[in-house]
């Protein structure tokens, strides 16, 4: 697949309702993923499979958030939501402290958690400045995708 095809694919996503579509074709897999108002692109190498015309899957129906805890209105918080499946990371390593605590403030770019997605790490940095208010999920608990993560004041 050429840039010129991940470019229409992407407008197309853009300009339609789908959250996340999978293409794959050969040993090649594509995933486009809508965050909010961006499309993301992940691509990456599948293992060797026969080969099959590309198919397109449906986005699975997200999960539902957990109900907001009392320590603040759900209302003036950010949710920040975990973009794929995988298992919850609070630190990069066992014995180290936690990236982010209830409190702590944080700027754009910050690295909140690590999300374990088939044997690699994916690093969720901030997309906001603000003060983490919650942090819904415990360490080596699994997420799912969209599951809200943290809660943020702006």
């Amino acid at each position: 697949m050429n840039l010129k095809e991940i470019q229409h694919l992407v407008e197309i996503i853009s300009a339609s309702g789908l959250d996340e579509v999978i293409i794959k074709e050969g040993e090649s897999e594509i995933t486009l993923r809508r965050s909010s108002s961006k499309v993301q692109l992940v691509s990456q190498p599948v293992a060797a499979a026969p080969a099959a015309p590309a198919a397109v899957q449906a986005p699975a129906a997200p999960a539902q958030p957990a109900a907001a805890p009392a320590s603040a209105p759900a209302s003036d918080l950010l949710e920040v939501r975990s973009p794929i499946v995988g298992t919850f990371y609070s630190a990069p390593s066992p014995d180290s402290p936690a990236f982010v605590s209830p409190g702590d403030k944080i700027k754009s770019g910050d690295v909140l958690c690590i999300i374990e997605a088939m044997k690699l790490m994916n690093e969720i940095e901030a997309e906001v400045s603000g003060t983490v208010v919650d942090v819904l999920v415990e360490n080596g608990q699994p997420v799912e995708y969209n599951q809200v993560l943290f809660r943020v004041k702006p």
